[in-house]
């Protein structure tokens, strides 16, 4: 009877701290998950814009990545950051397999959030349509972009592309993402690969 009792004891005390472990796992839920999302967005992101700056996407010693002004599906210009993935993405939709030779740009959207902007060389009518959005998440909320200044060793962020002394835009050396879902704020910076050089610059 003592030894049944024991048990009895132990095995209420082992359900009262899987219950208790349970209701704080749970109330923790959200900013988890939400820090899971925030992680898998930048790791898909900085895989994707390192490929882009690899051959034959990028060259060696040329930049993967350009400043252009393109029109959107609005029929508005707008200023973004150019790359080229030349083997498709997994999030570039189409009926088949991923298109290749796909010319893209990140793009922030007030009701969507982070968007893929792309459209195919092989397409037919590549030069006179607008490209094609794609949503990554809708959870971020700005896009900055982050010049390093070598005079005052520091960073300028901005959420829009610079402009140098001869007026020409200039290609950034960061990105800044800020996630924001309902009072929790995240941000993660991404590094733009440099010049290729025919190996990942890790």
């Amino acid at each position: 009877m003592l030894s049944l009792a024991l048990i009895g004891l132990l095995m209420v005390g082992l359900n009262t701290f899987v219950f208790s472990m349970s209701e704080l796992w749970g109330r923790n839920r959200e900013p988890r998950l939400f820090d899971q999302h925030v992680r898998a967005v930048t790791r898909f992101l900085d895989r994707e814009l390192r490929t882009a700056a690899l051959p034959p996407a990028a060259t060696a010693g040329s930049s993967a990545f350009a400043p252009r002004s393109i029109r959107n599906d609005t029929g508005l210009s707008e200023d973004v950051l150019v790359f080229e993935l030349t083997e498709g993405s997994r999030l570039l939709n189409w009926p088949e397999r991923p298109l290749p030779e796909a010319i893209c740009a990140l793009a922030l959207r007030r009701d969507d959030g982070l968007v893929l902007l792309w459209h195919s060389r092989l397409e037919v009518d590549f030069d006179e349509d607008p490209p094609r959005e794609t949503v990554i998440t809708p959870l971020v909320t700005a896009l900055a972009y982050e010049y390093f200044d070598p005079t005052f060793s520091k960073w300028e962020s901005r959420p829009d592309l610079r402009r140098g002394t001869t007026g020409a835009m200039e290609a950034p050396q960061r990105l800044r993402l800020t996630f924001t879902y309902q009072n929790l704020v995240r941000e993660t910076v991404i590094a733009l690969p440099g010049s290729a050089e025919g190996l990942p610059v890790y």
